[in-house]
């Protein structure tokens, strides 16, 4: 299944928390901001695809 951009959005949202806290170590941190760069760029992704959707249909019109 298919995450949607909401859903990648959310779980962005809980690691930004996360390491926010105070409670989370350098370590751990390091690896959720990795984690989090990585749904960064496929948000970006999953974007840029529904712009190119929105043109093609608007130049069907």
């Amino acid at each position: 299944m298919t995450e949607t951009y909401e859903t990648k959005v959310e779980q962005l949202r809980e690691i930004i928390e996360k390491i926010e806290d105070g409670k989370t170590g350098l370590d751990e941190s390091i690896r959720l901001y990795e984690q989090g760069a990585a749904l960064v760029r496929q948000c970006e992704c999953l974007l840029a695809e529904a712009e190119l959707r929105i043109i093609t249909l608007s130049r069907d019109e």
